[in-house]
């Protein structure tokens, strides 16, 4: 299974703990249940269900230390997150990708490093820019063939 098919379908709640597991590097049930019940009110069984999930899906591998179990990525953040804004991006008309990264910034923090990372993408993106973004969709999926 290729790491794109893997991160495609997990959940928003195992998004949650694969967070944990990259932020930590390795983390343990108790673990994780500690830090997510800051947000959630996850039960640990709830935390070892998804656990299981995510090993099963190869998210994530284990390894037994004595009598727990210790969690670790197996996928690259960056790499999820890539594969996660590209599947947003195919679920709308390829003419309204601008409109969505426009949104998704204006509703951003932003630190200025970023907003310089930003700019020199666009620069760069700027050399092979089109005048208009073809329609991706099949017929009645959008409007682009009403708008003249």
């Amino acid at each position: 299974m290729s790491e794109k098919k893997k991160t495609r379908n997990i959940t928003d709640a195992e998004w949650e703990v694969m967070r944990v597991a990259w932020a930590t590097g390795e983390t343990t049930s108790k673990e994780v249940t500690a830090i997510l019940n800051e947000k959630t009110e996850w039960k640990s069984t709830t935390v070892k269900t998804l656990l299981s999930r995510l090993v099963d899906k190869e998210m994530l591998g284990t390894k037994k230390s004595g009598n727990k179990f210790t969690y670790f990525p197996l996928v690259a953040e960056r790499q999820s997150i890539d594969v996660l804004a590209e599947e947003l991006l195919t679920k709308v008309c390829s003419k309204k990708v601008g409109k969505v990264l426009e949104s998704i910034i204006q509703e951003s923090v932003l630190s200025f490093t970023d907003i310089d990372q930003l700019e020199a993408v666009l620069k760069e993106k700027r050399q092979s820019a089109v005048e208009t973004v073809p329609c991706n969709c099949i017929p009645g999926q959008c409007q682009c063939h009403l708008i003249r």
